[in-house]
């Protein structure tokens, strides 16, 4: 049954191209998983974020170096009093319906992604005014400096994608449905098929920067008529469509199957993303009994990285165990406070669960399917939850409903849920103020799970106005030990997703996010 099952898929999946698509340049990329939610402010998934960096584009953007640097914006000064940055528009930016991109619709933008995004979030709390000078011109001021605001309009994840301001101007519990940016590539909406296909095609009317494509920023030169995401949820038939040719592009084969990449001519495995991912497991901190530090704690103690990261992953080449809640083998690297729990130990997790009141609930544990390394490390913890005594209600369910899902904020047994798993990368984790697992603020407008530590928030905001990296070295230590013991989320090891191409393609860059500019298919 399964075999008819893929073969069926393939044939949906990987039917031959009509007479008119096939005179065009396409790209043919198969994505990590299948895209359900179009709006990166609503939900900031891989997959949605992927897709914004289509469609839209940003006002700043990070080089190779992870610095800053001008993609919407023409300029950017900042005042004396380093209170007041006055940005200024590229001339020719038009949205897809033919309107120019003006100054209101980045303000609009702003003022709605700061509601969601960890570090935007911060500039509201510092008085934030956004004023038009003129269509093109506007000024971002803050009540007094902030040295993160440029930084964290450019960050690759849930990063500020620029809307119309009609579209910006929606609620962030209402997700935007009518794909209009102003990027380099144009969402063709009627071939949208969920669970099969995504269609975009080159936006004729796109002005890129002068300078060459580097990581996120420069210019974003379309060198393909037509961009095809072929949503293939059988990682064997993703590996066997690349080695046929069927497909150009894999962005997360499973690392058992590469030995079958690595000996197939024509096709090549690499690493894109140098810093990699940490794979983690969320709970839920506003109910028992998450709600309690003892019972995150416990699942510390349960933790044997090595077990998860052989189980997703596999290889040691590509993974290793790590404490630091901000990533090993970046600046801000701790693992201090954790030597207590970097062994497992399930009766030091029993007893802290029965310190914290627990009695038998049900734990909701939402199991995903359809995407790689997430299910395999939600298999392992259901079976060490099970271990230190939690009553599981596994939910298993499609990654990309389980995205929708954890937006639930209602008690586990009223349709919520207790813990959910994911990865994210490096690159946002490595600084608390852009972490979005570091966030606490005691509000239900931010990353799933819903923590309240105003102390952690204290440390994040002195992070943020740190001007001297040595200063903001020492405040960073005094956050990993305040997570270590606060829990917001469980560190399960980090590791580093190959990709996967032919050899026909050319100019791949190299970033987390994979984005379609620049590549070219001989």
């Amino acid at each position: 049954m399964k075999t008819l099952r893929i073969a069926a898929l393939a044939a949906l999946v990987l039917t031959a191209p009509t007479a008119s698509i096939a005179q065009q340049r396409v790209l043919r990329h198969v994505p990590q998983a299948d895209l359900k939610v179009l709006d990166p402010v609503v939900n900031p998934a891989f997959i949605t974020v992927q897709h914004a960096y289509m469609v839209y584009d940003q006002l700043f953007a990070l080089d190779a170096s992870r610095r800053p640097k001008p993609q919407m914006a023409e300029s950017v000064a900042l005042s004396a009093d380093n209170r007041t940055y006055t940005i200024t528009l590229r001339p020719g930016l038009r949205f897809h319906d033919g309107t120019p991109v003006r100054a209101a619709d980045a303000m609009a933008s702003i003022k709605r992604w700061t509601v969601k995004d960890p570090a935007g979030s911060q500039m509201p709390k510092l008085g934030m005014e956004l004023k038009a000078i003129d269509d093109r011109s506007f000024t971002l001021t803050l009540r007094e400096p902030w040295g993160m605001a440029i930084d964290a309009m450019a960050k690759p994840s849930w990063a500020l994608f620029v809307m119309r301001e009609v579209d910006a101007m929606r609620d962030v519990a209402s997700a935007v449905t009518e794909v209009i940016g102003s990027g380099p590539f144009r969402f063709v909406r009627n071939e949208w098929v969920p669970g099969s296909r995504v269609v975009y095609e080159r936006n004729p009317d796109y002005v890129p920067r002068a300078e060459p494509a580097e990581y996120y920023s420069g210019g974003k030169r379309v060198n393909v008529d037509r961009v095809e995401w072929v949503i293939i949820p059988d990682a064997q038939t993703a590996v066997s469509a690349l080695i046929r040719g069927e497909v150009d592009e894999l962005e997360a084969p499973s690392i058992d199957l590469l030995p079958l990449l690595a000996n197939a001519p024509g096709v090549k495995v690499t690493i894109h993303d140098r810093v990699g991912n940490q794979a983690m497991l969320r709970m839920n901190h506003l109910y028992p009994p998450f709600d309690n530090p003892k019972a995150r704690q416990a699942l510390l103690y349960m933790v044997d990285q090595a077990d998860y990261m052989a189980a997703a992953v596999g290889n040691p080449d590509y993974w290793r165990k790590c404490y630091a809640w901000l990533m090993c083998g970046t600046p801000e690297t701790s693992e201090a406070g954790t030597a207590d729990f970097q062994k497992p130990n399930l009766e030091k997790a029993r007893a802290l669960l029965k310190e914290a009141g627990y009695k038998g609930e049900k734990i909701v544990v939402l199991d995903p399917t359809s995407i790689n390394v997430v299910p395999q490390i939600s298999q392992v913890s259901i079976a060490k939850l099970r271990e230190i005594g939690l009553n599981l209600d596994v939910q298993t369910m499609e990654w990309s409903v389980m995205l929708g899902r954890r937006f639930r904020t209602e008690a586990p047994d009223a349709g919520g849920w207790s813990i959910w798993h994911t990865y994210s990368p490096g690159l946002d984790l490595a600084n608390p103020v852009t972490s979005y697992a570091m966030t606490a603020p005691c509000a239900k407008t931010g990353w799933p799970g819903w923590a309240c530590n105003p102390a952690l928030e204290k440390l994040r905001d002195a992070y943020g106005r740190e001007l001297d990296p040595a200063q903001r070295k020492v405040i960073a230590d005094q956050i990993q030990r305040e997570v270590a013991v606060f829990v917001p989320i469980v560190p399960l090891g980090q590791f580093f997703q190959p990709v996967a191409y032919r050899t026909n393609l050319s100019g791949v860059l190299e970033v987390p996010i994979p984005v379609m500019w620049n590549v070219e298919k001989k």
